[in-house]
């Protein structure tokens, strides 16, 4: 074998061995990115937590306020997934109060009537309802005695002058405009909240029942309206 033909049979076996390792490149980033659009598709084809909450007790509120709320459900479910101790049928925007408090219900009687918008939703704190609301925030009935609770949604609630103020956010202006005095601090502001509160009986009085039971037209903007017409019902 000459030389000439010696360098055109190397020639050749260097060029099939570059096309050989093209296309095994070629297989592999192939199938590789198959493998990566299949795993992305199923990822997103996935029954959304949100179905699970269909059976929710339907609010009163307009559409968009709906569409809102399933939202927030949708990430309480999410959430309880990590959290298999949380309900995942509880709704935001819920004001737990003293309901046999007549000042407290003057309060909820004032937002109601504020709230034109319908954001809001109130529960009794002497109402079996508002206890899964409690075991999600880790209080017990005492505490929330002492400084109303306001669940604004998962993993968000506040006592206190900051629940106050929170609630005053969501109801249209003017009333929202003083939602500004979150700025001064709690330390400051709490200690007159809870001066008028260790003295509200005194100074206000107190029911044997929840105060709602005596203004049924209210009923409807309470989660556990269920649960205090059967106590109506079983008084009679």
């Amino acid at each position: 074998m000459n030389m000439t033909t010696l360098t055109r049979v190397v020639r050749n076996k260097l060029l099939t061995a570059a096309v050989t390792s093209k296309r095994a490149s070629f297989y592999y980033n192939h199938h590789h990115c198959s493998s990566i659009s299949s795993s992305t598709t199923s990822s997103t084809t996935k029954t959304t937590p949100s179905d699970v909450v269909s059976g929710a007790v339907p609010d009163v509120a307009a559409d968009e306020e709906e569409e809102e709320d399933l939202v927030s459900y949708s990430n309480t479910v999410a959430f309880s997934a990590l959290n298999p101790a949380m309900p995942t049928l509880l709704q935001p925007r819920v004001v737990v109060f003293d309901g046999v408090c007549h000042l407290c219900h003057r309060g909820v009687k004032w937002v109601i009537e504020a709230d034109k918008h319908r954001k809001i939703k109130f529960c009794c704190l002497q109402s079996k309802a508002a206890e899964p609301y409690l075991r999600l925030c880790g209080l017990e009935r005492e505490d929330v005695l002492r400084r109303f609770l306001f669940i604004e949604g998962p993993g968000l609630y506040h006592q206190a002058s900051t629940a106050a103020l929170r609630v005053m956010s969501y109801l249209p202006l003017p009333y929202s405009a003083l939602s500004i005095l979150l700025v001064v601090p709690t330390p400051l502001r709490d200690p007159v909240y809870d001066y008028v509160a260790k003295r509200r009986y005194d100074w206000f009085g107190k029911s044997e029942d929840c105060l709602v039971l005596k203004e049924k037209e209210l009923l409807e903007r309470f989660i556990d309206r269920e649960e205090m017409m059967d106590q109506s019902g079983s008084d009679l």
